[in-house]
């Protein structure tokens, strides 16, 4: 057992040495000027009088309330976790609002890429993207583009990966929402776009601690939390360890740095393994994990993922055809 143990702390540490770490430490937040809270939080937010034992908002009473799943290194490597677990946790929000119905609301990561100023494809911040969108939707009453008018292209202005450093990756119209009218030897060219669907948020906090995380969790859907991504790295979702004990696929590797973003989309608890869990939504695609999830032990700050959560409270969205401004094909009326 104890060979056994230096093995996988040798394994952790090669894994540790090589990785890259995709979140901005404390102290460049404050060099950069991100708050931990932005909002008016003079009235108390409303919160579920009796949290559940067990939640799974992409199994609540059968219906599901998560968004997609996305892969952050397609189509290159891009470490733009902190910007995809802040979009996944509110596009959530944004179904849990609808409850449930109609076709799913994807919020652009590349918006956020091109103009939030709080990080990149070589890290950022974990509050900062709610920071900005706070900013710009208190500032112009327009909020973050849908995927469908600013897809994910893995690239930002510093970035040299793929195709990235032939293209230009600045807050230009053109790169917060666009579309194309037709091929460009039939005349066509693509254009930004000044009405678009779009959502913003009416305040953002920051949370810590297994019982904080639960009770937001439960009151208003899914989080962001920085967590140690070293030891699942090669997670593979299997309900028993080398030596043949029965874990329940729960990680409860204490970890020791946040490098890595995920969004929390629940929390239960496994009897034959005796352990409390969250539910973790990475943003490494389907293939890896548990179809992209991970199971985390809950309680006890493993892989340092309840030492720092983000939530934010939506404010509008554009949801129906009552809201929605129809613009052309070409959008040459937008």
């Amino acid at each position: 057992m104890v060979m056994k143990l230096l093995v996988i702390s040798s394994a952790v540490a090669t894994a540790f040495a090589a990785r890259f770490n995709e979140v901005w430490t404390r102290e460049k937040e404050n060099a950069e000027g991100i708050k931990l809270e932005g909002g008016d939080f003079t009235e108390a937010r409303v919160m579920v009088e009796d949290v559940p034992d067990a939640l799974d908002w992409c199994n609540k009473d059968g219906v599901s309330y998560c968004t997609m799943n996305r892969n952050q290194h397609l189509p290159q490597y891009c470490g733009a976790c902190w910007a995809h677990g802040a979009v996944s946790a509110l596009g959530d929000r944004i179904k849990i609002a609808r409850k449930g119905k109609g076709i799913d609301i994807n919020l652009s990561v590349q918006h956020i890429l091109n103009c939030a100023d709080v990080g990149s494809c070589h890290g950022g911040s974990v509050a900062g993207t709610y920071q900005w969108l706070h900013s710009i939707s208190r500032r112009t009453g327009t909020g973050i583009a849908y995927e469908s008018s600013n897809p994910y292209l893995a690239c930002s202005s510093e970035s040299s990966e793929g195709a990235c450093e032939h293209s230009d990756w600045s807050c230009t119209p053109k790169n917060i929402a666009a579309t194309c009218s037709t091929f460009s030897e039939n005349g066509g060219s693509c254009k930004g776009l000044d009405h678009y669907p779009n959502a913003t948020i009416a305040r953002y906090g920051t949370i810590r601690g297994a019982e904080k995380m639960k009770e937001e969790i439960a009151s208003h859907g899914p989080i962001s939390c920085g967590i140690d991504a070293v030891p699942m790295l090669n997670y593979t979702g299997s309900n028993y360890d080398e030596s043949g004990a029965y874990t329940g696929g729960i990680i409860s590797f204490p970890g020791s740095q946040t490098d890595h973003v995920v969004s929390v989309v629940g929390y239960g608890r496994d009897e034959k393994a005796n352990k409390d869990y969250w539910i973790v939504r990475n943003s490494w695609g389907e293939f890896w994990g548990t179809m992209g999830f991970v199971k985390v032990e809950r309680g006890h700050n493993a892989m340092q993922l309840e030492g720092q959560c983000t939530f934010a409270d939506l404010g509008s969205f554009t949801g129906d055809a009552n809201s929605n401004y129809p613009c052309f094909e070409g959008g040459e009326n937008c």
